[in-house]
């Protein structure tokens, strides 16, 4: 089966919405903290979380107290000195180094890797002399997935967005050609298949019956969305059903 690793990143920003200025009172809510448990207990095989520089939404506590309570945490991050210190010091099972900017609201694409293949290989080197698996978040391309290879390391995730945001069906069949020449590309280079962006209770059965060599998706919004209406934990259990169908 497919591993679900829930992002909790939608959490966060809702309490930062009113408690920006005190996120750990205990009057603060929703807790990112509740949420990853709850997302456990409903049979997430992961819960992934992407702290920021600019701390817009989760917060060196909640890694922190994540890390703590969740048997795999996926850290997602800038590739950047600060950042490459605070995962060492939290010790994610995973870190998912991904573009990072300002003014986005949520990672907007891939990383360059082809471009920053040297200063890429450096972060991949001290995260995985923690003993932490390091993946990178790329676009469907193999030039980026070949060199994802060169910087040593042991994961790429696909980013999915391209294919969320197709609504014709010739579109939608490109993008899934795209993943599936990408896939088949990492199964020989030997890295780790996994995928998320937009994907959903609509879109994610399609994408994973065409992909092969899937490990995990990764998938937050879609499922915090639902939350909203059925709880977070029929939620969760609502998109593994999905994945034990495929």
């Amino acid at each position: 089966m497919i591993r679900l690793g829930l992002n909790i990143d939608h959490v966060a920003t809702l309490r930062q919405a009113r408690y920006k200025h005190a996120p750990f009172s205990s009057f603060a809510e929703p807790s990112p903290l509740q949420a990853a448990k709850i997302a456990q207990e409903a049979g997430a095989h992961s819960i992934t979380a992407h702290l920021r520089e600019d701390r817009r939404h989760i917060q060196d506590e909640d890694m922190r107290l994540i890390r703590q309570a969740v048997k795999h945490l996926n850290m997602e991050m800038a590739p950047i000195s600060e950042m490459v210190e605070k995962a060492i010091e939290i010790k994610p099972d995973e870190v998912c180094l991904v573009p990072e900017k300002r003014e986005e609201i949520t990672t907007e694409g891939g990383l360059d890797v082809s471009r920053n293949e040297s200063t890429l290989r450096k972060v991949v080197q001290e995260l995985s002399q923690a003993g932490i698996t390091v993946s990178l978040f790329i676009d469907p391309d193999p030039i980026q997935l070949k060199a994802a290879k060169q910087t040593g390391a042991h994961c790429i995730e696909l980013h999915t967005g391209q294919y969320a945001l197709a609504t014709e069906q010739k579109r939608i069949e490109e993008e899934i050609e795209k993943h599936k020449l990408c896939a088949y590309l990492a199964k020989d280079l030997n890295l780790q298949v996994n995928a998320g962006h937009g994907l959903n209770y609509n879109n994610l059965a399609t994408y994973i019956r065409s992909v092969p060599f899937l490990h995990t998706v990764n998938i937050g919004h879609a499922i915090i969305s639902e939350a909203l209406f059925s709880g977070l934990k029929n939620a969760v259990r609502k998109m593994l059903q999905l994945l034990e169908k495929q």
